[in-house]
């Protein structure tokens, strides 16, 4: 009878838990029309977002796009949204790390894309579209950490910033170019970079596009720790390592602490609460609060 009521009880919460997470940002009220600019970003390919999940419950995204320093056509837009998606419905995964292929993180948008859409209300749906795709993939209940080598500029800037931690390699830097080609960040990137940094910092970097080095973005909160490794292959290895520390335990239990925090973030006081008693009620008298129960006193 416990199990049973147990295990609604769970799925109840998860299937308004991924309600919540998938609910739309914005609605066709907003004047937000997916599918046209779908059809529009199908227009400019190149490049791709690849996915690789391991063993230990880590998912690898690669932004490959090298020859364009990563940068997003239009079809990675795309394939991002669909990488999301994905990742939703991954079970088993706990810790995700996003980083761009060829020693670079990512240069923001293909200008070929950027210059076709180039009237306000394409402008305004592709950045409805990524706004939506980088809160749903700021909302996962993955521990996620952007994997900065070399540049990341502009929308690659804004991406790291849809992740719960940063880390950086030695030489590389994060920069908010945005003001030097007449914008402000569209995806999502400056209300992120708020909760960061704080305003104060957040309006010095998008005011002042400086370049933030591995130290400066120490020194501001923006990153957690600068790797010794530059190449790929090295750093991919450090970032895993230190993700590992974090994502270590059953995926039902790392999944319910990003939940809780997300909550915490971002709802009121009462509503976090509640959602923190749901999440809880998953986890109570679970496999592994019955197994902690038997292997780890908490009193010796």
């Amino acid at each position: 009878m416990a199990a049973s009521l147990w295990k609604s009880l769970l799925q109840t919460t998860k299937e308004r838990i991924l309600q919540q997470r998938r609910a739309s940002l914005y609605v066709g009220a907003d004047g937000y029309e997916e599918e046209l600019i779908k059809k529009k970003l199908q227009q400019f390919a190149g490049g791709s977002i690849n996915l690789s999940k391991v063993n230990n419950g880590i998912g690898i995204l690669t932004l490959n796009n090298p020859k364009l320093m990563n940068a997003f056509t239009g079809t990675m837009m795309l394939e991002l949204q669909e990488r999301v998606t994905e990742l939703e419905n991954w079970k088993d995964g706990k810790g995700l790390i996003i980083h761009g292929a060829g020693n670079t993180f990512c240069s923001g948008s293909d200008l070929n894309a950027v210059k076709a859409i180039s009237n306000s209300q394409d402008g305004i749906n592709m950045c409805m579209f990524m706004q939506k795709t980088l809160t749903r993939l700021m909302r996962l209940p993955l521990i996620s950490v952007a994997l900065v080598q070399g540049k990341a500029v502009g929308g690659g800037a804004e991406l790291t910033t849809a992740c719960d931690f940063r880390l950086m390699t030695p030489g590389s830097e994060i920069r908010f170019v945005h003001k030097h080609m007449g914008l402000v960040p569209g995806w999502g990137g400056a209300a992120r970079l708020v909760r960061i940094v704080g305003s104060g910092a957040a309006l010095q970097l998008l005011s002042g596009a400086a370049k933030v080095d591995p130290e400066r973005a120490l020194h501001l909160g923006l990153s957690e720790e600068t790797l010794s490794s530059s190449d790929e292959t090295g750093a991919l290895e450090e970032a895993q390592a230190w993700l590992s520390q974090y994502t270590e335990g059953p995926a039902s239990v790392i999944r319910a602490v990003k939940k809780v925090v997300t909550a915490g973030r971002e709802l009121p006081l009462e509503a976090a609460l509640r959602t923190e008693k749901d999440i809880f009620g998953t986890v109570w008298g679970g496999p592994a609060n019955l197994q902690a129960l038997v292997t780890r006193p908490k009193h010796k």
